[in-house]
């Protein structure tokens, strides 16, 4: 989002229009095109998978103006003033960003359900401290995730890499220009004498470095890679670059420059299309964008008189106009798309979107003529008046935060009392309840949602620690890759054992092996990994559409664990991956994909049942089809709305590993009766909320359901 640099035109030749001293409207062509395509992609209605690569046309085209910039500054100068500069950013960044950071907040409060809203109050501060990518680094936030929460400050995350680039490019400048005058005239003789060539060997050097480091991490971390700074500088740096050989490119032909600018905007075009999600990125993908970017970047440097045709093109006032207008569109698409869509409770319809759209472009034009221009254009004789606006914005921001988090509270605003089988006496049809208390809590609990019983007071876990609800898996974390170590948990020394295999669904049960293996006497080993199923079978890895090898080589370990502690108990759990490798041939069909997984359990326990006391299959527990957190947690919610019904697919996989056992000395246990009753699963058992998000247990119920899980084992007093 960076200003233009002011290049009168030298040439006297007719122009087909006016053109605006010191802008390329080439450049705010570029930027139309890019948000554009990014707000049609977030919007669910572009025809290409990887829309999101055009945030790669702003960092190129940001590396080459600052640059630019900068590097006049030097010319003219003889230095950089960083008072100057950060007056500039502040005037041109912070007034609109906080106008919608308030804007979102407010909106955030009064529509989002209880957990997204403190979510947003908090994101908020981390992108009014440009950190951002930070903060959703650290979350892991899959940026492509489908069923997944998003916070309508996720956007924010690009301006908080920009910023904190052009944090440190401005002190490289003055540090390269500080150490070229020191080296003169030695430098001379080392090719070094100019503070430009000095700016070149810095930013080339800084660009390399950080280009093999997104190689490197978009594959081994390509959650934190999305969002990482270092993995993003080189694309900056590439802008950059440009900007110094900038002064070459007046000498090429208007042929040279339409081929250049041509072939860039199809690159950017072909990225689009030929990368997806499941492509590393940022890393060689990122080439594509990026150097078509720089393409385009270069054929309309230096030109003097009628500029080219593609750069015409770029430049026709309707783009010019979305150029203008394309940071404010920006920071608006995103949290209107998200908060509308979540405050409908499902994904926008077409009509809906291209209202929401509607506004937002309304809103944009709003926000760059009454706040943008005004901010940019205004220029007080001392910079210190447009430096205290950082302060300003980051006190406004942090009282919004707080007026939003109070306003929105810790929980639902009811009266209920926790469900309890002394009330509500009767399973659902009017039957008795079940003679297990565990099961006839949950049926009591689809009863008195379906009466219209109210939302208990004091909900367990409360809504805003929901997502915290992740089991603890100590100091035997094993996402990071081998060597991998064993941990010995539960009743440590106890000449019993148990083992939990599985990904994050065998994880969540950790509460409650744990709270038997206290009472009964066993030593617990949790050899759990996300989004690895224990099931014998070649699963897709998690961020591309290669066999995930790590996962195969942790269960290979995992089945040499067993081998060698010999446990009583082996317990197996584990959902499907969204894609498996049968024969070599990548299956993601619902029916292939479950008969496959049967054919896995039943490898699984083969492998199992010679070095185990007893090897137990536990049926996955039902995924529900809401976030029980959003549900509960919006206004007017109520336990009924939030009967979720179980999805089939996941039934299936369950219902192959009870297969699976059959003819073999394994048993199944099945845990849908704990979650549901007459096909309905409620959200809150008793007065606990049994589920997380979709698919993943809460802690509390986990715990709760120890007892019930030591029946089912047989464990109960065998001590």
């Amino acid at each position: 989002m960076a200003d233009q640099p002011t290049t009168p035109p030298t040439d006297t030749a007719p122009e087909p229009r006016p053109r605006r001293a010191g802008f390329r409207d080439d450049i705010q062509g570029m930027r139309a095109l890019a948000v554009l395509a990014i707000m049609v992609f977030h919007a669910g209605l572009s025809p290409y998978p990887g829309g999101f690569v055009t945030l790669d046309v702003f960092f190129v085209v940001s590396g080459f103006l600052i640059t630019f910039l900068l590097l006049r500054e030097i010319d003219r100068d003889g230095t950089v003033s960083l008072t100057r500069f950060y007056a500039r950013r502040a005037r041109r960044i912070l007034p609109a960003a906080t106008v919608v950071t308030l804007a979102v907040l407010g909106a955030s409060a009064l529509w989002l359900d209880v957990v997204a809203a403190r979510d947003a109050a908090v994101d908020a501060l981390w992108a009014a401290f440009f950190a951002a990518n930070v903060r959703f680094a650290v979350q892991e936030t899959d940026y492509f995730a489908e069923d997944a929460a998003v916070s309508p400050f996720q956007h924010y995350w690009s301006l908080a890499v920009e910023e904190q680039f052009y944090l440190v490019l401005p002190l490289l400048m003055v540090a390269c220009v500080v150490l070229a005058l020191r080296l003169a005239p030695r430098g001379r003789h080392l090719g070094l004498g100019s503070p430009r060539r000095m700016v070149g060997v810095a930013v080339a050097l800084m660009t390399l470095a950080s280009f093999a480091w997104s190689v490197h991490a978009s594959i081994a971390s390509p959650a934190t890679a999305y969002f990482s700074t270092f993995t993003r500088t080189w694309e900056f740096g590439v802008g950059a670059l440009l900007a110094l050989a900038a002064p070459a490119a007046a000498r090429l032909p208007a042929a040279a420059r339409n081929l250049l600018a041509g072939g860039g905007l199809l690159a950017i075009a072909v990225a689009c299309f030929v990368v997806t999600e499941a492509t590393p990125f940022p890393g060689y993908a990122a080439l594509l964008p990026v150097l078509g970017t720089g393409a385009v970047m270069v054929a309309g440097a230096g030109v003097t008189g009628r500029p080219p045709t593609v750069q015409r093109a770029l430049g026709v006032a309707p783009l010019r106009l979305v150029g203008d207008m394309s940071y404010s569109l920006y920071l608006w698409h995103w949290p209107m798309l998200t908060i509308a869509a979540a405050y409908a409770g499902r994904d926008l319809r077409l009509t809906e979107t291209a209202v929401v759209l509607g506004l937002c472009v309304a809103l944009s034009w709003a926000t760059y003529r009454w706040v943008e221009t005004p901010f940019r254009t205004y220029a007080p004789r001392r910079l210190s008046r447009t430096l205290v606006l950082y302060p300003v914005s980051l006190a406004v921001v942090l009282a919004g935060s707080g007026v939003a988090t109070a306003w929105v509270g810790d929980g639902v605003d009811t009266r209920g009392d926790a469900i309890t089988t002394r009330e509500w006496d009767r399973a659902p049809g009017d039957r008795p309840l079940s003679d297990d208390e565990t099961v006839a809590l949950v049926q009591a609990s689809v009863v008195a949602a379906r009466q219209g019983a109210e939302i208990p007071r004091r909900l367990d876990p409360p809504l805003v620690d929901l997502a915290a609800q992740r089991a603890a898996v100590g100091t035997c974390d094993y996402e990071d890759a081998p060597p991998w170590t064993l941990c010995r948990r539960g009743d440590v020394g106890a000449d019993r054992s148990i083992v939990v295999l599985g990904n994050s669904h065998g994880r969540h049960w950790i509460p409650a092996v744990e709270r038997i293996a206290q009472q009964e006497g066993f030593e617990t080993h949790y050899l759990t990994k996300q989004a690895c199923t224990p099931a014998r079978v070649q699963s897709i890895s998690r961020d591309s559409e290669r066999p995930w090898r790590e996962c195969t080589q942790f269960n290979a370990w995992a089945q040499e664990q067993v081998e060698r502690l010999e446990p009583d108990i082996v317990i197996a759990v584990g959902s499907a991956p969204r894609g498996l490798f049968v024969d070599g041939e990548l299956v993601k069909d619902t029916d292939e994909r479950t008969e496959e997984m049967g054919r896995g359990f039943s490898r699984l326990i083969a492998d199992l049942e010679p070095h185990a006391g007893e090897v137990v299959i536990l049926g996955d527990v039902p995924r529900r089809d809401d976030q029980p957190g959003e549900c509960l947690g919006r206004p007017r919610a109520s336990l009924a709305r939030c009967l979720a019904t179980p999805d089939a697919r996941a039934a299936g996989v369950v219902e192959v590993s009870r297969e699976a056992t059959v003819g073999t000395t394994a048993r199944f246990i099945d845990t849908e009766p704990w979650f549901c009753a007459d096909g309905r699963c409620p959200a809150v058992v008793g007065d606990m909320i049994t589920m997380r998000d979709q698919g993943h247990v809460t802690n509390v119920y986990s715990a709760h359901l120890a007892d019930a899980l030591a029946r089912a084992l047989g464990v109960r007093g065998r001590r």
